[in-house]
Order: structure tokens, then sequence, then C-alpha cells
């Protein structure tokens, strides 16, 4: 069985990458964009190809090449800060590029699965009494980036009900772990610190938002959630994906000044202040769990130290 990926040099898609490797007997395939490397541990295990999915030839050009049984469609701009900044960018790229995917597979025939990774930024402005969100909840996106991610959720339901693909959706909350970028929380708290203790950056440490709380999971365990719902989610439907627990944003910079080796300050950035934010979002993750068992497994503590030490071995290669 064959298990394509796209975005598959990203940091989820290498996550994935390796637990199919890993714990199943899948051959895994898929896409890289332009200079994005994959990691030492997986050259050679995977089948890649660079290709540009805005470009619905070159989408029929991979997904023909590889004649994918599942595929995860996890390829996005995936930063909502970022959105703003150029919005019709990011709506553009993330839509086009599931389309070009889906119209792809329509066109080859058979009927493989496939996994639409949405994202809970889709429920947006969350009202006090929606929450925990289930998958009920009202959608009511906040910025381009969500707006972007409710189209890529209703375009894989159009093609179940129109073209009769085989689409399970995913709206994964708020994730993290070693190997991702900056532009999120963990990462960017983690990357200051690891530069300031390395002499880089002086001992000022710029935040956002602290008050804001967040369902941040840690990406082995989403990932897992991921190849568990290609196995047991029903056709059509859509599950969420988090740990049904709140965090707030100053529980996790405290975590991390304690882990650091050097005294460091902290300043707010009004530049990574959010022009629309919502105080409060928790992912209620029952109709995950009732379809396939699932649960976290790691334990948020470990998953914040992980991105530190991820951090400081990337600035000691530099």
């Amino acid at each position: 069985m064959r298990a394509f990926i796209t975005g598959l040099t990203g940091f989820v898609g290498q996550h994935l990458a390796r637990l199919l490797l890993d714990e199943s007997s899948w051959t895994v395939g898929g896409v890289a964009y332009g200079g994005e490397r994959l990691a030492d541990d997986l050259q050679g295990r995977v089948w890649v190809q660079t290709a540009d999915l805005r470009d619905p030839d070159e989408a029929r050009r991979v997904i023909d090449a590889f004649g994918p049984d599942l595929v995860f469609h996890l390829a996005a701009l995936a930063q909502a800060g970022a959105s703003f900044r150029d919005p019709w960018r990011t709506i553009e790229a993330n839509v086009r590029m599931q389309l070009n995917v889906l119209e792809a597979l329509v066109a080859k025939g058979g009927s493989p699965r496939v996994l639409v990774v949405s994202s809970s930024e889709v429920y947006g402005m969350v009202r006090p009494e929606d929450l925990p969100c289930d998958e009920e909840t009202p959608l009511r996106p906040a910025n381009p980036y969500a707006v972007s991610k409710v189209a890529q959720d209703m375009l894989g339901l159009q093609y179940h009900f129109s073209a009769g693909l085989d689409v399970v959706r995913v709206r994964p909350f708020n994730h993290t772990g070693p190997g991702q970028g900056e532009g999120f929380v963990v990462p960017d708290f983690s990357r200051q610190v690891a530069a300031i203790e390395a002499g880089l950056q002086e001992p000022l440490l710029r935040v956002g938002n602290l008050e804001a709380e967040r369902d941040l999971s840690d990406v082995r365990d989403v990932v897992r959630a991921y190849y568990l719902l290609a196995q047991h989610g029903v056709s059509g439907e859509a599950y969420n994906v988090g740990s049904g627990k709140a965090r707030p944003m100053h529980a996790i910079l405290d975590q991390l000044l304690e882990a650091s080796r050097v005294p460091i300050r902290v300043e707010p950035d009004p530049e990574r202040m959010r022009p629309s934010d919502v105080p409060r979002v928790v992912c209620d993750p029952t109709k995950l769990a009732a379809c396939t068992g699932w649960a976290p497994t790691v334990p948020f503590e470990q998953t914040v130290l992980d991105v530190l030490d991820d951090w400081r071995a990337r600035l000691r290669l530099h």
C-alpha cells in the first residue's frame, strides 16, 4: 500500500512519514516545494519529488507517478499571523493546492482515501458558551488563513459529495514539537531562549499576547491521530484533533524561562500581536476518541523541552 504526503518535507509531514515508516508497511512518498530539505533519517526511505501544487499539471504529474492508495494533504501556507500581511497569497495557495490535488485524484480514478487537513482556526471567534469546540461549533474565521482552511474543509466535503472521493476532514488544534519553524509561539519563544544562551541575542525575549489560552498538542500525537483517522475515520466526516486542555501562553513562557541557562528579561512586542485574537480556545476530542481510541501520550512539559533542545542544536550548527 502506498501513502502520499503533500508537504512531505514540512514540519508535520516529516513526523508523519516517520510514523508511517516505523509503525506500518506503507510505501511512503510525497511532494517537496522549493528548497525544503528532507531530514537525514528519512533520506533514501521515501519517494519524494519537487512540485508546485498550485500548478494543476504538476499536481497530476506527481499523483500519477506515485499512484497513492492514501493521501495526506498537509501542504499549505500555515501562519495565521502572516496571512494578514498578504491575505490573497494565503487564500489562493491553500485553496488552489488542494483543488489541484483533488482534481488529479478524480482524473486518475480508483478509490484512494484522502485526509484533508483543515484547522481549528475555522472556529475563529468562539464564544465562551461554545467551549470546548466540537465539530458542530459554528465556523467564524478570524483571519485570512482561517478563511482558506474553511474553504479547504468545504472543498473536501464537496468532492466527497460530488465526485465520490473517500475524504476524511480533520481539524487539528495548535500543535508543536521538534522541527517546527518560526512563526509559532513555542518555537518562537524557544529560538529566542536558545539564541540568548548562545550569546546571539541580548538577554531580552520579545513576546505577543501572553494571556491567550490555546489547546496545544505534541505533533507526534497529532500525526498518530491522522494515521488512526486514515484507518478508521468515516468518509465525509470532520474530526477535531486536540488535547482537550487550554494552556495560557505565559505558562509556556514560564517553563522556558525556568529551563534557560541564563537570566532573561521579557518585553511585549506590538509586532507579535494579532489584529484579532481569541482569548481562549479548547478542543472537544470526544468524536476522535470514540472513533479511534486516540488519546495524547506525550506530556506537554516534555514537548516544550524537546522544542527548546531542538533550537539549541540548530543554533550550534550555525
